[in-house]
């Protein structure tokens, strides 16, 4: 197996020096992003590490991005390319990429996102230091726009670029059931862990809240205190996607919220549960999702009791008001507030 990667050492024990390395495989996965795939792959090629496998798997976009794939292929013809003759799902196509690696490590990169120089040289690096019951080790990410330009950081930062809070780490079940708080492509994954789990849920639309809750219950989570990866902030992200009125991913998260309630084993992990479930209660009520909502409040009655404000959001429900172009124009107007303060 050939690396995408120049050798990092090159005095004269680099060769030996750089086969004891564990090899990390980057399965990216790609949908019309013709804009930014080179850019991603780029940044995989450039690591600061020696044994990297890169497989990309494109997804039947209609743009160019396909083409944009061979170029690159064409130029570092380690790559391992698959060209989808359909849309086969984010989960499925990660599948296929996770078929073909044979990394101990296993990175998740959407085509969109970069990653930083030295950012899979310290992951690695605190994978072997960690014990076995570790399945993941993470770290802060810088928000970029379409163009480039900074937005913000997942965790503020202080002027030397560390958390300004405590980040959750080691066991985070019941955090991850809290909120959405591990950026998930700053995320290096345990290979064996991706097995053991049989990969990602092929019948769910999108994968990271089912990895964490189907991994964190047995596995224990590291967190690295720098920015390793930029994520390109783009207006048909699945935050936006989530407030249409056809979307499948609020489904998607009913059945994992269902997982979860299978795996929760104290009282402070239902009440996490509880307030998650509550969330996207009423997320699937603003996309006009009645029956979903519905559903949201017969898992929340098994957790507790829903509370004055939930009731009155499932009084409402019943009513099927339409509110989901109100809400998507205050979704929209968040959305262009915040890049604004990134220039």
């Amino acid at each position: 197996m050939h690396s995408v990667t120049n050798p990092l050492i090159t005095v004269p024990m680099g060769p030996y020096l750089n086969q004891i390395k564990p090899w990390v495989t980057v399965v990216c996965t790609c949908y019309n992003h013709e804009l930014y795939v080179v850019d991603a792959l780029a940044s995989v090629a450039a690591q600061q590490y020696p044994n990297v496998q890169l497989i990309v798997i494109d997804n039947n976009s209609v743009d160019r991005s396909a083409e944009r794939i061979k170029t690159f292929v064409d130029q570092n013809p380690s790559v391992t390319f698959i060209q989808n003759n359909r849309n086969e799902g984010l989960c499925r196509a990660f599948n296929q990429g996770l078929q073909l690696a044979r990394g101990q490590y296993i990175i998740d990169l959407s085509a969109d996102d970069v990653l930083l120089p030295h950012r899979i040289a310290r992951q690695v690096e605190r994978f072997e230091q960690l014990p076995p019951d570790y399945a993941v080790v993470f770290s802060n990410a810088a928000y970029i726009s379409p163009q480039g330009r900074l937005v913000g950081y997942h965790y503020a930062t202080d002027p030397g670029g560390r958390a300004i809070g405590a980040v959750p780490a080691g066991w985070v079940f019941r955090e991850i059931l809290e909120r959405y708080y591990i950026c998930t492509p700053t995320m290096m994954m345990r290979r064996a862990v991706l097995d053991e789990l049989g990969g990602y849920d092929e019948s769910l639309d999108y994968e990271d809240f089912d990895f964490w809750v189907r991994s964190a219950r047995q596995y224990a989570y590291a967190y690295i205190d720098e920015v390793l990866t930029h994520k390109r902030q783009l207006a048909n992200s699945l935050s936006m996607q989530v407030i249409e009125p056809h979307n499948r991913l609020l489904a998607s998260t009913l059945n994992v919220c269902y997982k979860a309630f299978d795996r929760c084993q104290t009282p402070d992990e239902y009440h996490a549960l509880a307030a998650r479930v509550r969330q996207f209660l009423r997320k699937a009520f603003y996309a006009e999702q009645f029956e979903l909502a519905r559903q949201f409040g017969d898992l929340l009655r098994h957790l507790e009791k829903p509370g004055l404000l939930t009731s009155s959001v499932l009084i409402l429900n019943r009513l099927h008001l339409p509110v989901n172009g109100l809400y998507q124009q205050y979704a929209r107007l968040r959305h262009k507030q915040w890049h604004a303060i990134g220039g």
